[in-house]
């Protein structure tokens, strides 16, 4: 089941999202996210724009989310994305049922451009961007730097 999040799921988020933080140089995040700040953030998200998760027997296995892309007002109609799936459970559709659920949300918001930044190399999440109609906009060599190595980021982007 798809549905809204709410703060009740900081928990459960940053058990997904911790993974990642603590394992790989898929996000930037260095430092676990307590489930206060993830409530934090996840209420500055809803009050614009949707977090959705993944629910499956009572346990959140996944989740997305849509965000502002700059501060500047011209880009008020562009967002960027994520999608996070719980380790366990990685290449079994979520993603992609995550993203086709959030993209009608985010068209009936007035949303026209939508960005994913990727850090690379990722073919897991550069399939379900690709899947999801996203294409590849632009390289950036060397601008993230995590374990000791420096990390490419790419862009992708799809128009609603």
């Amino acid at each position: 089941m798809i549905r809204p999040a709410s703060t009740a799921d900081a928990s459960a988020i940053c058990a997904i999202y911790n993974y990642y933080v603590k394992t790989s140089a898929i996000t930037f995040e260095d430092v676990p996210v307590c489930a206060d700040e993830m409530s934090r953030r996840i209420s500055q998200v809803i009050s614009h724009l949707p977090w959705l998760v993944f629910e499956q027997d009572g346990s959140i296995i996944g989740y997305t989310y849509a965000s502002k892309w700059r501060g500047q007002v011209a880009y008020r109609s562009t967002v960027e994305t994520c999608v996070y799936v719980a380790h366990a459970h990685g290449r079994t559709g979520i993603g992609s049922r995550l993203y086709q659920a959030l993209m009608p949300e985010l068209r009936q918001r007035g949303v026209h451009a939508v960005v994913a930044g990727i850090a690379l190399p990722n073919p897991a999440s550069i399939a379900i961007h690709e899947q999801c109609g996203f294409v590849k906009i632009a390289h950036f060599r060397e601008v993230g730097r995590k374990f000791d190595q420096w990390i490419d980021v790419g862009n992708w982007e799809l128009l609603l």
